[in-house]
C-alpha cells in the first residue's frame, strides 16, 4: 500500500508541468549529465599521471587525498540539507560552478596542499550534484516510464564520458599537455551549469532537509554495499590489471572505452526493463553476477580474460540505476532528494573505509584477498535484494 500510495503521488506531484516542459527538462538534464561526465573522464584520464608527473606526491599522500576527496560524498548530505530551500536546478548550477572552479584550477596547481584543497572543492561541488540529475528526472518523467527516461539520462552521461575519453586521448596525440586537458574539463562543467538554467523550476522538492527513515534502511544498505563494490572495480581492478598484468595506457583506454559503448546501448533498454520486471529480479541479477566476477578476479590467471571481465563488470553498473527507481516507489516526492543524498553519503561511507581496508589486504594477505571481500559484499546484496517487494506490473491503458 505504501509504495501505491507514494507512486500515485508521484504521478500527480508534477501534474502542473506542461509535456513540452518536461521534455525540455529532460533535454537539459541529459546536457548537464552529459557536460559533467566529459570533464569528469579528462579528470579520470589523465589524473595518475599529472599527480606522479606534475606534482610528484607519493602513495601516502595519494591515499590521503583519495579519502579526503571521497569524504566530501558525507559532507554533501549537509549541504544539500542547507541549500533546500532552492530549486534544485539552482543548486545544480552553483555545484557544477565549484566543480569547474576547482578542476579549472588545477592549471596551476604545484604542490600536494593545493591540489588537496583543489580537489575539496571539486569534489564537493561534484558529489553535491551526483544525487540531483537522478531526483529531478524521477519529478520529470511521466508515470510508468521512470526507468525508462532514467536509462536515457545515463546513457547521456555514457556518452559525454566516451566523448571525453576520445578528446583527451586525440589532445594528446596532437602534443596537448596534461595542464591545459584540465581547462577542457572546466569548460564542460561550465556548459553543465548553464544547462541546468534550462531546467524548469518547478519541480523544487518541498519537504523535510534531512530524511533517515527506518522505512528506507533497505536503500540505505543497498547503497552501502554498492559504495564498496564500485570501489573494488575503480581502484582495484584497475590496479591490478596494470600493476600485476603490466596492461598498457592504451589498452586501459581502449577498455574503458568499450565500457562506455556498452552502457550507452544498454541504458535505455535496462531502463525499459526495470519498468516491465520491477528492480528485485534486476538486482538480483546483478549481485549474483557481481560475486562471479569478484571471483575471477581473484582466481583467474590470463590477462586476456581479465580485460573482458573488466569490461562486462563495469558495464553492468547499468543495472545500479534500479536503486534509483526504488527510490521512487518507496518514498514520495517531497523526499526523492533528502533521500537520495541519504543514499549517495551512505554510498561514500564504504568508498571511504574500502580502499584502506582493501589496501592493507592487498599488502598483507595478496591482491586475491582485496576481491574476495568484494564477494563478501555481493552476496550481502543478494540477500537484502531478496527484501525487496515483487514488482506488481503498471495496469494497461
Amino acid at each position: 500500500m505504501l509504495t501505491e500510495t507514494f507512486s500515485s503521488k508521484n504521478a500527480s506531484a508534477e501534474a502542473g508541468l506542461a509535456v513540452a516542459d518536461r521534455r525540455r527538462g529532460l533535454f537539459f538534464v541529459g546536457l548537464a549529465v552529459a557536460g559533467v561526465s566529459v570533464a569528469m573522464a579528462v579528470q579520470m584520464g589523465v589524473n595518475a599521471n599529472f599527480l606522479w608527473h606534475q606534482i610528484g606526491i607519493s602513495g601516502g599522500q595519494l591515499g590521503q587525498l583519495e579519502a579526503a576527496r571521497e569524504s566530501c560524498g558525507i559532507v554533501a548530505i549537509l549541504v544539500l540539507a542547507l541549500l533546500a530551500r532552492f530549486a534544485e536546478p539552482r543548486v545544480g548550477t552553483a555545484m557544477l560552478l565549484l566543480l569547474a572552479v576547482g578542476l579549472g584550477s588545477y592549471f596551476r596547481a604545484g604542490t600536494f596542499w593545493h591540489i588537496l584543497l583543489l580537489s575539496l572543492i571539486w569534489s564537493q561541488g561534484l558529489h553535491t550534484w551526483m544525487p540531483l540529475p537522478n531526483s529531478m528526472t524521477l519529478s520529470l518523467s511521466e508515470p510508468n516510464r521512470v526507468g525508462h527516461r532514467l536509462g536515457q539520462i545515463q546513457a547521456a552521461g555514457v556518452a559525454g564520458f566516451g566523448a571525453g575519453l576520445a578528446g583527451a586521448y586525440v589532445l594528446t596525440r596532437l602534443g596537448v599537455s596534461m595542464r591545459p586537458l584540465y581547462l577542457l574539463a572546466a569548460s564542460a562543467a561550465v556548459v553543465s551549469a548553464a544547462a541546468c538554467l534550462g531546467i524548469p523550476r518547478q519541480i523544487r522538492a518541498r519537504g523535510p532537509r534531512l530524511v533517515f527513515r527506518r522505512r528506507y534502511s533497505l536503500y540505505y544498505v543497498l547503497n552501502l554495499l554498492e559504495g564498496w563494490r564500485k570501489q573494488i572495480s575503480i581502484s582495484f581492478a584497475s590496479y591490478l590489471l596494470v600493476k600485476v598484468y603490466g596492461a598498457p595506457l592504451e589498452h586501459m583506454l581502449l577498455l574503458n572505452g568499450a565500457v562506455q559503448v556498452i552502457g550507452y546501448f544498454a541504458s535505455p533498454r535496462v531502463g525499459r526493463l526495470i519498468d516491465r520486471i520491477g528492480e528485485r529480479r534486476i538486482l538480483l541479477f546483478y549481485y549474483v553476477c557481481l560475486t562471479v566476477f569478484f571471483v575471477g578476479y581473484a582466481i583467474v590467471p590470463n590477462r586476456s580474460a581479465l580485460y573482458a571481465l573488466f569490461v562486462i563488470d563495469n558495464a553492468f553498473f547499468v543495472f545500479a540505476m534500479a536503486m534509483t527507481t526504488y527510490v521512487n516507489r518507496i518514498a514520495p516526492p517531497s523526499e526523492h532528494t533528502p533521500t537520495l543524498g541519504m543514499g549517495v553519503a551512505m554510498n561514500h561511507v564504504a568508498a571511504v573505509a574500502m580502499p584502506l581496508v582493501g589496501g592493507l589486504l592487498w599488502v598483507y594477505l595478496g591482491y586475491q584477498w582485496a576481491f574476495l571481500t568484494g564477494v563478501l559484499a555481493a552476496g550481502a546484496s543478494v540477500a537484502a535484494a531478496m527484501r525487496i517487494p515483487r514488482h506488481q506490473a503498471p495496469p494497461r491503458a
